[in-house]
């Protein structure tokens, strides 16, 4: 006897009116869920527009403070921050990272002063400061060293906790560099300063634009970051890394890119079910602009449906250049 389900069972029946798919809804897209990543350069009264990334402006500390206001009133609860450093600050040491005050830390100290109810996040990488653009400290082959490497961040990330970091991003992809960075965190006070680790970072084609907002494209040229960052190609890896990055003292785990990468996210969530991250990245926020711009898609449609998509997966939070839009189309929609 074949079981009888149509049309005693019509799927079509929760999805006939507005007040029924609300109710049956699985996942919702909420202002709480955006971190807003910030450029910002040295200078007063000073902005520059991001040609790759449409709508995307490095901003100089002054602006930067004048923008988190109305993050904050928009209800965002954390943004992060990249430096864009002169290539006069550029060494082969990248000293320049843990400078007390430095442009991060400066900016950091400026933003928490003006906003101390706003998170804070800080990117714990070198490749902003290295003359070459790699993540590290290189060998006289241009091989990344791990050890030297982890040297440089735990003075980094120090003087980014020392200047009022929330959080601190190693997006390094340095061996071993976590457990490092919080036991230095632990040694000196700053017990409650949190490390979200980009636990599974590819070395991924989609983060030409970010290259080229912070300042490192020129720098890297043609070659790549293959030997620290992982390959696109795998999925078991990063439950390997995300269990490492665990145990070794994160609060929060990150996957990056996004949007091509929702399988990874939900790997994490589904295995870990600890707090869950995913970087939609430059690439992706780039190609919904310029579809946008031509007329091919809505935007407003589709980079809303794209976030949610990041939390149908399994992500408690994301990075995305669209977090002021969204909120701003939230707030309009009610739905904040």
């Amino acid at each position: 006897m074949i079981d009888r389900q149509f049309p005693i069972t019509r799927m079509r029946r929760m999805r006939a009116d507005d007040f029924s798919r609300r109710l049956m809804r699985e996942n919702q897209l909420t202002t709480a869920d955006l971190i807003y990543p910030m450029f910002v350069i040295e200078g007063n009264e000073k902005r520059e527009a991001v040609q790759s990334m449409p709508g995307v402006e490095r901003l100089s500390i002054d602006l930067l403070v004048k923008e988190v206001r109305e993050l904050v009133k928009l209800g965002i609860p954390m943004i992060a921050i990249f430096p864009v450093v002169p290539q006069s600050g550029k060494t082969l040491d990248a000293a320049e990272a843990y400078n007390p005050e430095g442009l991060a830390q400066r900016a950091v100290r400026a933003v928490k002063a003006a906003c101390p109810e706003l998170g804070v996040m800080t990117d714990v990488a070198l490749d902003p400061f290295t003359t070459h653009g790699q993540d590290g400290i290189i060998d006289d082959k241009g091989y990344v060293l791990n050890d030297d490497t982890i040297d440089v961040l735990m003075k980094q990330a120090l003087s980014h906790a020392a200047a009022g970091a929330d959080v601190i991003g190693p997006s390094d992809m340095m061996d071993g560099r976590i457990i490092e960075i919080r036991d230095l965190l632990e040694e000196n006070g700053h017990v409650n300063t949190r490390i979200m680790a980009y636990s599974a970072k590819y070395a991924s084609s989609y983060y030409g634009p970010f290259r080229d907002a912070v300042g490192s494209a020129a720098n890297l040229g043609k070659s790549n970051k293959a030997n620290y960052q992982m390959d696109p190609a795998n999925s078991n890896e990063a439950l390997h890394e995300v269990a490492l990055d665990i145990n070794e003292g994160a609060d929060m785990v990150m996957v990056k890119p996004g949007l091509p990468y929702l399988d990874i996210v939900h790997r994490i969530k589904t295995e870990f079910k600890v707090p869950t991250y995913a970087y939609h990245v430059s690439g992706e926020y780039a190609m919904l602009k310029a579809a946008a711009q031509n007329g091919w898609l809505d935007e407003r449609k589709v980079a809303l449906e794209t976030l949610l998509c990041f939390k149908r997966a399994g992500a408690d939070g994301i990075l995305t250049y669209y977090a002021k839009q969204v909120a701003q189309w939230l707030h309009e929609e009610g739905t904040v």
